[in-house]
C-alpha cells in the first residue's frame, strides 16, 4: 500500500493535479486510496527524501517551490548523466523496432507544429503542450533505458519530475522552437543510429541546453507577472488615495 501511494501521489504531481506550493492532505489522501494514514505517511516520508515535497516546522507538507538556481542545477546533472549515457548507447547497434519507435516520439513534435500553423495560434495549448511534454519524455526515457542502468534511470526519472513541477510556470511552444526540437532530436537519432557517440553527445547537450535556457525564460516571465500581481494591492490602495 505504501508504493501504491507513493505512486498515487507521483502521479498528481505529475500531472499538475498538486501544484508547486500545494499543501498535501494525508486525509484526503487516505480517502483516494481506501486506506489508513500510515501507508501515506510513509509514501509521503518518501517524497521528502527525494526533494520532491518539503515539511514545514509547521508540520504541514508542501509540494517542493523550485527557483531559479534548482532549475541550473537540475538541467546540469541531467546533461552529465544524459551525455554518458549518450554515449554508450551510440557504440552498440540500434535495432530496428527501437528505431521505429523512437522516430515516431520524434514525429510527434512535428505534427504539433503542423497543428500549430493551421490554427493561427502563436503557441501550442495546454493539451497541445501535454502531448509535446509527453512524446519529449518517450524519446529522453527510451533512449536512456538502452545503457541498461536502472539506477541512473531512476535518477533521471525523479529529475524529470522535479522539472514538471517548474512546468506549471511554463508557456506553450511557438513554431520555431518546436522545429528547433524537432531537428535535435532527429540528429540524436541519426548519430545513434550512425553509432557516431561524439555527435550524438555534441547534439543532445547542444538540445538540453536549449532546453534549460527555455525554461529559464518561462520561469522569469512567470516571476515578472507575479511580481505585478503582487504589486497592484499597493498601487491600488494609493491611487484611492489620491
Amino acid at each position: 500500500m505504501r508504493e501504491r501511494a507513493y505512486q498515487h501521489i507521483q502521479a498528481h504531481i505529475s500531472s499538475g493535479r498538486l501544484k508547486a506550493g500545494s499543501a498535501i492532505s494525508e486525509l484526503l489522501l487516505a480517502k483516494e486510496l481506501n486506506s489508513s494514514r500510515t501507508p501515506i505517511r510513509e509514501a509521503i516520508g518518501q517524497l521528502v527524501a527525494e526533494g520532491l515535497l518539503e515539511q514545514l516546522p509547521t508540520g504541514t507538507t508542501l509540494v517542493v517551490q523550485l527557483q531559479r538556481q534548482d532549475m541550473i542545477e537540475l538541467y546540469e546533472l541531467r546533461e552529465a548523466l544524459e551525455i554518458y549515457v549518450i554515449e554508450k548507447v551510440a557504440t552498440t547497434r540500434l535495432h530496428a523496432a527501437d528505431r521505429e519507435r523512437l522516430q515516431k516520439f520524434i514525429d510527434e513534435v512535428m505534427v504539433l507544429r503542423k497543428e500549430l500553423e493551421t490554427s493561427g495560434n502563436s503557441a501550442l495549448n495546454d493539451e497541445q503542450m501535454n502531448r509535446f511534454l509527453a512524446s519529449d519524455f518517450a524519446f529522453h526515457s527510451m533512449l536512456m533505458s538502452m545503457a541498461h542502468n536502472s539506477r541512473i534511470q531512476k535518477v533521471l526519472n525523479e529529475m524529470r519530475l522535479l522539472v514538471r513541477i517548474f512546468s506549471i510556470h511554463r508557456r506553450g511552444h511557438e513554431a520555431p522552437l518546436l522545429a528547433k526540437i524537432h531537428a535535435q532530436h532527429q540528429q540524436v537519432l541519426d548519430a545513434v543510429v550512425q553509432q557516431n557517440p561524439e555527435a550524438a553527445k555534441r547534439v543532445l547537450s547542444e538540445h538540453i541546453r536549449t532546453s534549460l535556457q527555455e525554461r529559464l525564460e518561462d520561469f522569469d516571465h512567470w516571476r515578472r507577472e507575479q511580481s505585478f500581481r503582487d504589486s497592484l494591492p499597493s498601487f491600488l490602495e494609493e491611487s484611492s488615495r489620491l
